[in-house]
């Protein structure tokens, strides 16, 4: 906080200088300097202190309000199935697959190595007991809890360090202390936590680094920059929505090196290699820096988890094959021809399936088929699954293996017909070719072409050895260079509501990717099973990272389906929708996710008052009328501006998404919009206005600020708006607590009259 000071070349100063030294009135023209000074420094030393009172009550009150029961329930709840058993797997170094990167599943596993737990409750189901699977929950519990009572101190903090007086900053502090959003959402093994403490420490820190904007490259300027970075990759390194706060930090970036750029600027002007340093820093501590914290969190991910598991299977062969007891690659066999197999898509876990049914006359929409034999996708493994590897010339070749960009047929053994594709469209995808399959005869002749595929290994080498297991593989259909694909979508009852089978002409995709997952007809003691011990490889560290990025986005985007509790960016701020994380049938005990509705309202007004606020400040300005002094334009533009920047960045890019979203997602912008919230009542009530009798003509404007008047009153009038928002807020908070702690339970009266715009809660008959 910032001292008020005695400006320099005030009106005493200047009388005395006009004063003979030694006369009366220049001793007491001193005098009453001195005691100016004084009384700054008093006002200055008490300020402060009240902010270290305040800030000191909101974090006591932080940590009480998270840790207060926080060993109920003592079961599983919600989303603790995944981020529970992915610490769990850390524990074990056993692999997994997640679509969010490692930075918060570390420290969830950290904590339980520190307390000694070994790993081995995987969170199976949910209201799986804590107790009799002896699993010390509450310590893991206990981190998003310390960290969701610092993301409140944190707030303080940031209100603090931008010059907002105690009134501010306890409201702001208090919309996240007393909501029930974030005490829920931290009381619980889940990345929020994390998510939204490194999104206020990068506001937090970059203020501070802004505020040193005169002192540009010293110790404390880098110092907060590459903390500001850092901010920026642990929020990154937990969830890829953390990206919207590199978008609020870029877009400040951006106003300040414009500024930086003015020839008119106040502190003089700036060579253009000075700014081209000023950029570069600012390039290397919030991109360079950020992105090498961002790959140390995978390269610590891949080095803890060096044992195969279940996130296998979302690898590629030569992946798996860097970890030890892989049991699919110890028994990969090679694939000879005329050798029986199963072949099974990647993604859906489907075999390739024949039967003799065919494909009806026409389809729903009027298209006509070819009436061919149908080729499916099947779950389960049967003898219609089973496929004969052919040559392209039948040159019984006996004992010759199969290799990669090899041209070959596959025989449908249980029909004895030979696997198809042409040009006629998919039953569901017109643009997508038909598969089907054809008799022999018409296989080596006038189908011919039709029967050919080539086999391309994925990650190919050369001519690699086609096997079972190890082998990700494309199958494309040599004449018209589509790639074998299917989905989940069901075949309607004339397909027995089997999979569709389509030739895919974007080839790239990798959800057109199959494996070979055995040899029905090689014997158990034949040569080829028996397998050497097998050495564990190594690959390059970028190789594996790029590999599970890609991995990461592609089943990122593909969270599309509908969930019972997902919910709409437009339904957020007005807190239309919560979650259901727990129940309890006999004590009608239950967890929903919802925030504090009087606290959500609140701040979702302030977002538009201050919006409406600017939009009359410019309208006013247009018109020639000046209704606001510099420092608080400046103020409102700059640092709530700020804020409010902060909450749109990380609310309105959700508009963009197409996969399931939920209520969780919306707390970094509140917590942006409580800030918005605390400036606001700055802005009310401690506004500096302008004199009513100035002249826009003669000489300058002369400004009467709220201090020199209404500084009482002012702080006064901050201090009951706070008290009042916080009070009913407080309320708010207390009549949804039984839905936050999940207890004590609650009859079917109680449930009613919690149901405020209509929250779908349990136990409500």
């Amino acid at each position: 906080m910032t001292r008020p000071q005695t400006p320099q070349g005030s009106l005493r100063q200047r009388n005395v200088g006009s004063k003979k030294a030694n006369s009366p009135e220049a001793a007491i023209e001193v005098e009453l300097d001195k005691l100016a000074k004084a009384a700054a420094q008093k006002n200055g030393t008490t300020c402060e202190r009240d902010h270290w009172v305040a800030f000191s009550l909101t974090t006591v009150l932080a940590f009480v309000t998270r840790f207060w029961g926080i060993s109920h329930p003592n079961e599983v709840v919600f989303d603790e199935v995944h981020f529970g058993k992915f610490a769990s797997y850390y524990l074990e170094r056993t692999y997994f697959f997640d679509v969010h990167p490692p930075f918060a599943k570390l420290l969830f596993a950290f904590m339980g190595w520190l307390v000694g737990y070994d790993g081995h409750f995987h969170f199976e189901n949910i209201g799986d007991s804590y107790i009799d699977n002896k699993v010390p929950y509450v310590a893991f519990r206990a981190l998003p809890a310390i960290l969701g009572a610092l993301t409140v101190s944190v707030s303080y903090l940031i209100m603090w360090e931008s010059g907002y007086s105690v009134p501010a900053c306890v409201l702001a502090a208090g919309l996240v202390l007393f909501d029930n959003a974030h005490i829920g959402q931290t009381r619980l093994i889940l990345l929020d936590a994390v998510l939204v403490l490194a999104m206020a420490c990068s506001l937090l820190f970059y203020i501070k680094f802004y505020k040193l904007r005169h002192e540009p490259f010293s110790r404390k300027w880098w110092k907060w920059l590459i903390l500001t970075g850092f901010a920026l990759s642990c929020d990154i390194s937990t969830k890829y929505v953390g990206l919207f706060a590199f978008v609020t930090i870029g877009s400040a970036v951006v106003i300040d090196l414009w500024e930086l750029l003015d020839i008119k600027r106040p502190g003089g002007v700036i060579s253009l290699s000075s700014f081209g340093k000023h950029f570069a820093a600012r390039a290397v501590g919030l991109i360079v820096l950020p992105f090498l914290f961002y790959l140390f969190w995978f390269q610590v991910h891949f080095a803890v988890l060096s044992r195969s598991g279940p996130g296998d299977d979302f690898m590629s062969p030569e992946f798996q094959e860097t970890l030890s007891d892989n049991a699919m690659l110890a028994n990969a066999v090679d694939i000879q021809y005329y050798d029986t197999i199963t072949i099974k898509h990647k993604e859906t876990k489907a075999y390739l399936h024949s039967h003799s049914d065919r494909y009806p006359l026409r389809y729903d929409d009027g298209r006509v088929s070819s009436q061919g034999q149908q080729v499916t996708g099947y779950p389960h493994n049967d003898t219609n699954n089973y496929w004969q590897i052919l040559p392209a010339s039948d040159d019984k070749q006996m004992g010759r293996v199969v290799r990669n960009s090899e041209a070959i047929r596959l025989r449908h053994v249980g029909t004895d017909s030979f696997l198809l594709s042409h040009d006629v469209a998919s039953p569901f995808y017109p643009t997508n070719q038909e598969f089907t399959t054809v008799s022999q005869e018409e296989a080596y002749g006038s189908r011919v072409n039709d029967t050919l595929f080539e086999i391309r290994i994925e990650n190919s080498k050369g001519n690699q050895e086609f096997k079972t297991f190890a082998s990700h593989f494309k199958l494309i259909h040599y004449p018209s260079k589509v790639a074998m694909w299917t989905h989940t979508k069901p075949l309607p009852d004339w397909g027995s509501r089997q999979q569709e089978i389509n030739g895919n002409k974007q080839i790239a995709a990798s959800s057109n990717l199959w494996l070979v997952e055995d040899i029905t007809t090689l014997p158990a003691d034949d040569a080829r099973r028996q397998k050497p011990e097998r050495k564990v490889k190594t690959l390059p560290f970028l190789r594996k990272w790029f590999e599970l990025q890609r991995a990461m986005f592609y089943h990122n985007s593909k969270l599309t389906s509908s969930h019972p509790y997902s919910s709409h960016p437009y339904q957020w701020p007005f807190l239309l929708r919560g979650v259901s994380f727990w129940t309890h049938g006999d004590t009608r005990q239950q967890i929903y996710f919802v925030g504090n509705p009087i606290g959500w309202w609140f701040v979702a007004s302030m977002i538009a008052v201050y919006a409406g606020i600017v939009l009359a400040d410019q309208i006013s300005l247009r018109r020639g009328i000046d209704a606001l002094d510099h420092r608080t334009r400046s103020r409102l533009y700059n640092s709530t501006g700020f804020f409010w920047i902060a909450w749109a960045t990380h609310y309105f890019p959700f508009y963009l998404m197409g996969r399931q979203l939920f209520l969780h997602h919306y707390l970094p912008a509140h917590l942006a919009s409580s800030l918005v919230a605390g400036a606001l009542i700055e802005f009310i009530f401690n506004a500096e206005p302008v004199d009513d009798h100035q002249s826009s003509e003669k000489g300058p404007k002369k400004h009467v600020t709220a201090r020199e008047r209404f500084a009482g009153q002012s702080m006064a009038g901050a201090w009951i708006a706070t008290s009042v928002v916080l009070t009913i807020a407080i309320a708010g908070w207390w009549f949804f607590l039984p839905l936050t702690y999940g207890y004590p339970g609650l009859s079917v009266e109680q449930v009613g009259r919690r149901k405020w715009l209509g929250y779908d809660l349990h136990f409500a008959k």
